[in-house]
């Protein structure tokens, strides 16, 4: 039975082979660190963090997220360490909340490795804190229990640091801080909703939370923590998890997976499409596109993605942590064989070694089995919504663009390419950002990182990077009304001339790229002025003394061979864009070599951590904001020699001269 601790209260621990999940109600990180038999913290190589997730028996998440997890092996911690605190912090400087008190209380729960809960603790009274010790896990008499500790920092990790005695504590907490913003710029979030009611400022469009937002409902509405993390493998065979995303008892060695998503749920769910409830019984569910709930079929396709997503996520994180613990289990049955003299040579220990390995395979296929059956749901499941989502959705080959029609509203979220993993690279996840855009997008063209982007010369990375930025463009022009969003291009050196013709030629830009350095400046004091009217009508209520002349379409803001053309002072209204723009309906699209700008040093990390970084070519940047994976990102691809994007454009550019659709 679980233990349901309040500050102060320990347990003890039956395992000691543990994972330690934590939900809050914004993005937080996790660290832990060991201290010695006197409760001392020797130094910085005693502290696992996302920048070093890693010591002996500890491996925490290099993300800051909303739901995090990560396994404590006590029996393989080093052997002067006594005491594992559990530390959780929130991250600084990404614009989420600066204070524990802000938002919803955090949970963290201790478990055994086949997911049964140990002991919970509800972080409650916290307010001015931004760093918490949460839990301590710690060995008595030769037991090992845990302690709910809850004590807060107001001064952030800095200070929690040095009340723990770790020398140039300040400096240590600015580089954690510093690798979760680096690990944030590429993380897929789901995206927080904007402030309606002001022209030209974004607003809630359907559901107030994406698919993720309303899986943590449910469950807070159930009493139980959200982030129900995947289950490995338990040490006896016979016992295979269940399905990540599964309701129970539909695990099983020989049940089958029920893909009817459940946990996809809305504040008001209405009846789900009648073809998901004619399923024969004794059969798997027939997977349906708009299976999840929502107020329409637009939300339910949205809420069906992002779970498509999650499950995919959770059940190769199941897999990964399976076959890690039985290389683990197979390596310690080994080193138990080798640390026998007796057993070393003859048959009893070639006997024992094939034994381990024979275990190690058994439970490898297991997980493999339980894998594969999920993913051949999460195909089928893939084959069935991919033709029925709408053009914000779909995929440049998809038919309805042959059908396109300029939209009379504005859709919940856009595509902005496909996510996989190497599990089945087949199976390809769209990528869906929630509209209007709460971060700017950085198409790198780069090298850092890809190998395909190796092998292309520079000139190729960077028209693979504009002709990306274009059908990204495109996009969102068609899944706009009329006249309710325009696209700008900052183009200096006049390079991208040929990427940029579709645009250009189809007449959707209200004026040509903006050239050389005054060009630049005239752009950005223009819509630098744009921000700051809109954020003074916002702040003083007074939407309707805004200039009768100001545009306040959704502005989306192409910028090329960033640094060229800039100065100091244009580089600064370009991060003061990236920053405050998105609020009120400014958006960036770099297409930039961040190499390329170098020279201004760190001044411009915050500019380069603002934006969402997608790449031209293949690339496996992304982690989600679930477990943590690195995605490879497919851009999106338009067919070799088509014309949809033309066409899009040309219908985009009718319905702005004569009001058609």
């Amino acid at each position: 039975m679980t233990a349901e601790l309040v500050r102060g209260q320990n347990h003890p621990l039956p395992h000691t082979r543990l994972e330690i999940r934590v939900t809050a109600g914004a993005p937080v990180m996790a660290c832990a660190a060991l201290a010695d038999a006197q409760g001392a913290l020797p130094g910085p190589e005693w502290i696992a963090h996302p920048g070093s997730p890693r010591l002996p028996g500890i491996e925490v998440s290099r993300q800051a997220a909303a739901s995090l997890r990560f396994h404590v092996d006590l029996e393989a911690l080093s052997e002067r360490a006594r005491l594992v605190h559990v530390l959780l912090a929130l991250p600084e400087g990404v614009g989420g909340p600066d204070r524990f008190g802000a938002t919803a209380a955090p949970f963290a729960a201790v478990t055994a490795l086949d997911g049964t809960e140990i002991a919970s603790f509800t972080l409650t009274g916290l307010d001015t804190e931004s760093a918490v010790v949460a839990l301590e896990l710690y060995r008595r008499q030769g037991a090992w229990k845990v302690r709910a500790v809850g004590q807060g920092y107001a001064g952030g990790l800095a200070e929690l640091f040095a009340d723990q005695g770790l020398p140039q504590a300040a400096s240590f907490a600015a580089g954690v801080q510093e690798a979760v913003a680096r690990h944030l710029t590429g993380a897929v979030q789901a995206p927080l909703t904007g402030v309606p009611g002001v022209p030209g400022v974004p607003g809630a469009t359907g559901a107030q939370d994406g698919a993720r937002g309303a899986r943590g409902d449910a469950a807070r509405a159930e009493g139980r923590p959200h982030a129900a993390a995947p289950q490995p493998l338990p040490a006896e065979p016979a016992a295979v998890p269940t399905a990540p995303g599964a309701p129970a008892g539909t695990g099983g060695a020989a049940g089958a997976v029920n893909y009817t998503h459940p946990g996809r749920v809305t504040a008001a769910p209405p009846t789900p499409p009648p073809a998901a409830q004619a399923t024969p019984p004794g059969q798997p569910p027939r997977p349906v596109a708009g299976d999840a709930t929502g107020w329409s079929m637009d939300e339910r396709l949205y809420n069906q993605v992002w779970g498509m997503f999650e499950d995919l996520a959770r059940t190769v994180a199941a897999y990964r942590s399976a076959t890690d613990f039985a290389e683990s289990r197979m390596d310690q049955e080994l080193d138990r064989v080798l640390s026998d003299p007796r057993q070393r040579i003859g048959g009893a220990g070639d006997a024992a070694r094939a034994e381990a390995r024979a275990r190690h395979d058994d439970l490898a296929a297991q997980a493999r089995e339980v894998l594969d059956r999920d993913l051949t749901q999460l195909v089928a499941e893939a084959e069935v919504v991919e033709p029925a989502l709408p053009p914000a959705y779909a995929r440049w080959d998809s038919p309805v663009w042959h059908a396109y029609r300029v939209p009379m509203e504005i859709p919940m979220a856009l595509r902005l390419g496909d996510v996989h993993l190497p599990e089945r690279p087949e199976l390809r996840i769209p990528m869906l950002v929630r509209l209007p855009l709460e971060r700017g997008l950085w198409i790198d063209s780069g090298r850092a990182g890809s190998d395909a982007a190796l092998m292309m010369d520079d000139t190729q990375l960077r028209g693979a990077a504009m002709d990306t930025a274009v059908a990204l463009a495109a996009r969102l022009l068609a899944v706009h009304p009329p006249g309710e969003f325009t696209v700008q291009v900052i183009d200096p050196a006049g390079s991208a001339a040929v990427p940029l013709a579709p645009l250009i030629t189809s007449g959707v830009l209200d004026r040509p790229p903006a050239p050389g350095a005054g060009g630049v400046a005239a752009v950005l004091a223009r819509l630098t002025q744009r921000v700051d009217l809109v954020q003074m009508a916002v702040r003083g209520g007074a939407a309707e003394s805004l200039p009768p002349d100001l545009d306040t379409a959704e502005q989306l803001l192409i910028v090329n061979d960033f640094p060229h053309g800039f100065d100091d002072r244009a580089v600064t209204q370009l991060r003061y864009l990236a920053d405050e723009g998105p609020a009120v309906g400014v958006h960036l699209l770099m297409v930039a070599d961040r190499e390329d700008a170098s020279a201004y040093g760190p001044v411009l990390d915050p500019l380069w951590r603002s934006l969402l970084r997608i790449t031209p070519v293949p690339d496996d940047h992304l982690a989600d904001p679930w477990v943590g994976h690195s995605w490879t990102y497919e851009p999106p691809a338009v067919p070799p020699g088509g014309q949809v994007v033309r066409r899009v454009l040309d219908r985009v550019a009718h319905a702005r001269r004569t009001g058609e659709r």
